[in-house]
């Protein structure tokens, strides 16, 4: 779209600013192999129990110690050892010794940003919510879709309608659709899918053919199909967000449409998102006393226990592989800018931005560069930390780039430069000018592969000449690993 050949008001003239992203690695250049095999990363999985989730004959916990289940048993080798009818899962995940696993107790706030809170989503990997019972609040919406948005996983499990566990009128696929459609931050269909209002007796959906697809075919073994025992189901909106793919099918379904799934992945932001069509799945028959509980976990009718773990890896980040178009574990802090603030990153003065001018991809915020029509260079900039044990890494950003400029000379541009630690240029990764414009976001990608195991600053300088402006716009940006 063109733009008046005027400085934006909504800041002061900057004649030089850099921006500046620092990536950190915990070894230098050069340096010596490694002989010692690297310690496995830590994964940290945060469990709900604020939504009624033991209410009735649900018993969706991992251990009745909360929220620390190693006061339990602290070296878990069966599910008993455990209590809870998600025992299984959890003890399944602490066995590998790559997981840390907490519950949010009954009582407490889902939050995201409090990070004086110790269970706050801002501390963990993936956030597993499994069939609530009682609604969210607008805070704890907000704070769910900001946590996916900046990096994170939801697990979402659903039930099939009419389950008001608790009897206070919203049951799971209510819960969830509200959590879609009226979350404050995107009310617009923002995962590419919704749950069916239905209650399925009995199935045994069929996973689709992928065998490069990780929850599919992952750590945990190979997924070929599920159970379903009053549940429902999910219809896919590739159109609102063509990220979102249905993995688990209704035999009567067709993979190829959008109606039937009942296993679904996709992404939001820089984040993941997957939701299961019925708790009977996660089930593993033991549990609380009182309660009559059905052993799915181990049904030989599905392969369910490898499907809650191999999705509980891909969300956290532990896959191994994408789905969905999903990246691995997201290091970046506010990647989409959602805080409305800069931090963690430094800025030169309102680069940050909410407004209508440059409208972000997702959410309200984005980070707005240059755009004033005279000669300007603009920056923003974060420093990070890539595990030397990370197997690759990427860079990659969400670009809208609008401009008042025409003809075929590139007069403004955006350089993304990778420097060391001393502030020397090691290479250029890639350049953008006013000849870029389009009317929409595109996302780029580009490997460190190369400079795993040092120090270097990711740059991205934005510089306008003298007149008529051109505006680089990022969002949903992302540093990630596997």
């Amino acid at each position: 779209m063109q733009r008046p050949l005027f400085r934006r008001a909504r800041r002061t003239l900057i004649w030089f600013a850099a921006l500046v992203l620092t990536v950190s690695v915990s070894a230098p250049a050069g340096a010596a192999p490694r002989t010692a095999a690297p310690a496995a990363t830590t994964h940290r999985i945060l469990f709900d129990n604020t939504k009624a989730e033991t209410a009735g004959n649900a018993d969706w916990i991992i251990s009745t110690s909360q929220p620390d289940p190693l006061q339990q048993d602290a070296s878990p080798q069966a599910e008993t050892d455990w209590t809870g009818a998600l025992s299984s899962w959890g003890v399944a995940l602490q066995k590998t010794g790559q997981y840390t696993l907490d519950t949010l107790p009954a009582g407490n706030t889902i939050t995201y940003g409090n990070t004086s809170s110790a269970l706050d989503l801002s501390h963990f990997d993936a956030f597993v919510l499994p069939e609530p019972n009682v609604q969210l609040t607008a805070a704890e919406k907000t704070a769910v879709m900001r946590f996916v948005q900046n990096g994170g996983g939801l697990f979402l499990i659903s039930d099939h309608t009419g389950s008001d566990r608790n009897n206070d009128g919203w049951d799971s696929p209510k819960i969830l659709n509200d959590l879609l459609t009226n979350n404050g931050v995107d009310d617009t269909d923002p995962f590419g899918f919704s749950i069916d209002s239905l209650n399925i007796t009995t199935d045994d959906p069929v996973a689709i053919h992928d065998g490069s697809n990780p929850i599919l075919n992952g750590p945990f073994g190979t997924v070929t199909g599920s159970i379903l025992r009053n549940g429902t189901t999910f219809t896919l909106h590739p159109a609102d967000n063509p990220n979102v793919r249905g993995l688990v099918w209704l035999t009567s379904a067709n993979p190829s449409g959008t109606t039937g799934a009942f296993l679904v992945s996709s992404t939001f932001g820089s984040g993941r998102v997957a939701i299961w069509g019925d708790s009977s799945t996660i089930d593993d028959g033991t549990g609380q006393s009182g309660n009559t509980l059905y052993d799915g976990w181990n049904d030989p009718e599905g392969t369910d226990a490898a499907i809650a773990l191999n999705t509980t890896a891909w969300l956290a980040g532990s896959g191994g592989g994408t789905s969905g178009g999903g990246g691995g574990t997201q290091l970046l802090g506010n990647p989409g800018f959602e805080t409305g603030s800069a931090a963690p990153w430094t800025q030169t003065a309102n680069v940050v931005y909410s407004g209508t001018k440059e409208p972000a991809r997702s959410g309200s915020w984005d980070a707005w560069l240059d755009g004033y029509g005279t000669t300007t260079t603009d920056t923003l900039g974060q420093q990070v930390t890539i595990p030397a044990t990370a197997r690759s890494a990427t860079l990659s950003y969400w670009l809208h780039v609008d401009t008042a400029e025409t003809g075929t000379t590139a007069y403004d541009t955006l350089k993304v430069q990778l420097l060391n630690s001393s502030g020397a240029v090691l290479a250029t990764l890639a350049t953008y000018s006013n000849l870029d414009h389009v009317s929409g976001y595109v996302q780029h990608s580009v490997s460190l592969n190369a400079y795993v195991g040092q120090t270097v600053t990711v740059r991205f300088t934005g510089a306008e000449d003298y007149q008529k402006q051109t505006s680089f716009v990022l969002d949903d940006t992302a540093v990630t690993t596997s």
